[in-house]
């Protein structure tokens, strides 16, 4: 009976030091480019597109590079920053005129002065576009890049509807880039 006491006296008297421990542990800086995401309901398939927002902090974004662009022309880019982004869809999608099959794909790009590569991949949880592997491609499709007056300090992504037809669109400067999507 003495040894139930003792035990059951020492876990009360622990369970105030472990609480008190958790409320020290301060809370981690916030990343230098935030997570966000975008969504969007094509008839009843759900899209959603999760990526690192950096921002352009007077670099040069994209260009030659010799010139010094943060993201050179012809080169694989994780399409935002930290992770690879990553979208999901769950139906099947005609992308840029191509079938994407429902699932979940690495997004990377291929910047050009004039359009994009866009790749759907399936090495998912990548850092960066460091463990990229073309083999590992499900689709990829060419987008116009176009040049515009508005200059975007964060890199986002967004689905914008125009003339009754939906755009999975990058910006960031004054670079944007908007490839038609469509549920099948």
């Amino acid at each position: 009976m003495r040894s139930t006491l003792l035990v059951a006296a020492l876990l009360c008297a622990s369970i105030p030091l472990t609480s008190a421990a958790q409320e020290h542990v301060p809370p981690p800086d916030p990343r230098p480019s935030p997570l966000a995401m975008a969504q969007t309901m094509l008839g009843d398939t759900y899209v959603k597109v999760v990526y690192g927002s950096p921002r352009k902090k007077g670099r040069t974004l994209f260009g030659p590079e010799d010139a010094g662009a943060l993201v050179p022309y012809g080169t694989v880019w994780r399409t935002g920053a930290n992770e690879a982004t990553e979208l999901t869809t769950t139906g099947d999608l005609t992308v840029g005129g191509e079938t994407l099959p429902a699932g979940t794909y690495a997004v990377f790009t291929i910047p050009g002065p004039d359009a994009w590569t866009v790749i759907f991949n399936s090495g998912l949880g990548q850092w960066g576009a460091y463990s990229y592997d073309a083999s590992q491609d499900v689709l990829r499709v060419t987008a116009p890049a176009e040049t515009i007056d508005q200059d975007h300090e964060a890199f986002t992504i967004s689905f914008e509807d125009r003339n009754g037809q939906t755009y999975l669109t990058m910006t960031w400067g004054q670079t944007r880039v908007a490839l038609p999507v469509q549920a099948q």
